[in-house]
């Protein structure tokens, strides 16, 4: 099978579960088993639900080969880089390239407020460290940064394997606009959860989405629905999905999530690393409700 053939379907962004400020590695594991059991179709390391920059670059590199290892094939592994500078950038790719991951996602730059011409060099750069599949993992409300279609197509002409991006964004028009400029085949994927349906409707590929840390089946069964072209099925899915959709949100990812997966016994504490915090005891009752409201509760 090629691999962009694997780049569709459900993919979960792993959360990253700590132990007195450490990666629990037994706990990382376990959770990979669980989406593996539960019909996920690919896992995606260190996208925002991992909290990605309050890790190392060698804890990221780490992670990725630690996923590999663990699903043994059983599902396609995207790894991604998270990095500020290029320079880190360009080493994380070099490593990815070297084990057995399916893919890799760059993230646009952030803080730096690049012009698009920068951004092009900056993939076309770090494109030909690796001939892997390439996705740009486009988050305009966190990167301070929006990518151009025109920019997209410019990357696709210079860097072959440059196959798609996660799309953090709700802009249809441009989801609509990018597929029509590079074809069918450039894959995008749903990287927040309200748009995950349009994005789908409209042509996208799959889903990237931190809900699918909560509830992995349905977030599957929701992607199985349009491939199946099942309009109905897809849209009681996503109704029933809705709830826990708005929920993710209630704070900065993934602090919603880490909670949520606490209370269904998942995890066994919500730690993360500052500047992130544990959920407040308002969020609390408001993801008690959620998860009552999804039917998980």
């Amino acid at each position: 099978m090629p691999q962009t053939d694997k780049l569709r379907g459900a993919y979960c962004p792993l959360v990253v579960p700590f132990k007195n400020g450490q990666i629990d590695y037994g706990t990382y594991e376990s959770l990979v088993e669980r989406q593996i059991s539960q019909g996920t179709h690919g896992l995606l390391v260190n996208a925002t639900s991992g909290e990605p920059t309050m890790l190392t670059a060698q804890e990221r590199g780490d992670l990725a080969e630690f996923v590999v290892k663990i699903s043994k094939g059983r599902l396609p592994v995207c790894a991604g880089t998270a990095s500020e500078s290029f320079e880190q950038t360009a080493l994380l790719v070099e490593r990815f390239d070297k084990i057995d991951v399916d893919s890799i996602v760059i993230v646009t730059p952030f803080y730096s407020a690049p012009p698009q011409r920068g951004v092009l060099e900056y993939f076309t750069k770090l494109g030909a460290r690796t001939e892997k599949p390439l996705l740009a993992y486009h988050i305009p409300g966190r990167a301070a940064f929006r990518l151009e279609i025109d920019t997209l197509a410019a990357i696709k002409e210079r860097v072959p394997h440059f196959v798609g991006l996660k799309n953090t964004d709700a802009d249809m028009e441009f989801v609509t606009g990018a597929i029509a400029k590079l074809g069918r085949d450039f894959r995008i994927f749903a990287g927040s959860e309200l748009p995950a349906l349009p994005t789908l409707a409209v042509g996208g590929s799959g889903l990237m989405i931190t809900a699918s840390n909560v509830a992995p089946k349905l977030v599957a069964q929701l992607y199985d629905a349009i491939a199946a072209r099942d309009i109905a099925r897809a849209t009681e899915v996503n109704l029933k999905l809705y709830p826990l959709f708005r929920g993710v949100a209630f704070e900065s990812s993934p602090i919603p999530i880490k909670y949520m997966l606490k209370r269904l016994g998942v995890l066994k504490a919500n730690e993360h690393r500052l500047p992130l915090v544990p959920a407040s005891a308002e969020t609390e009752q408001r993801l008690d409700r959620v998860l009552r409201d999804v039917g998980l509760l």
